[in-house]
């Protein structure tokens, strides 16, 4: 099955076929339904990376920044 495209109804028949392609090094593949693309299907390794954490150990915390600072505020009353 080693197309570029696949439309929803064949990767609903063929998904596992599908899958196994694209892991195979064949994809990545794009879905298509009603002939307009709406999903892709990528290896792992080609996929994007998590951004959750992806800048933890970027930032430096300068002093305390649970204390409150030495201004008193004034509230609207």
């Amino acid at each position: 099955m080693s197309k570029k495209t696949v439309s929803t109804s064949e990767l609903k028949a063929h998904c596992a076929q599908v899958i196994d392609d694209v892991a195979r090094g064949r994809g990545p593949i794009t879905v298509t339904k009603r002939g307009r693309p709406v999903a892709r299907i990528v290896p792992v390794s080609a996929a994007q990376p998590d951004l959750f954490g992806c800048l933890k150990g970027t930032v430096k915390i300068l002093g305390d920044i649970v204390e409150p600072v030495d201004v008193t505020w004034e509230a609207a009353g």
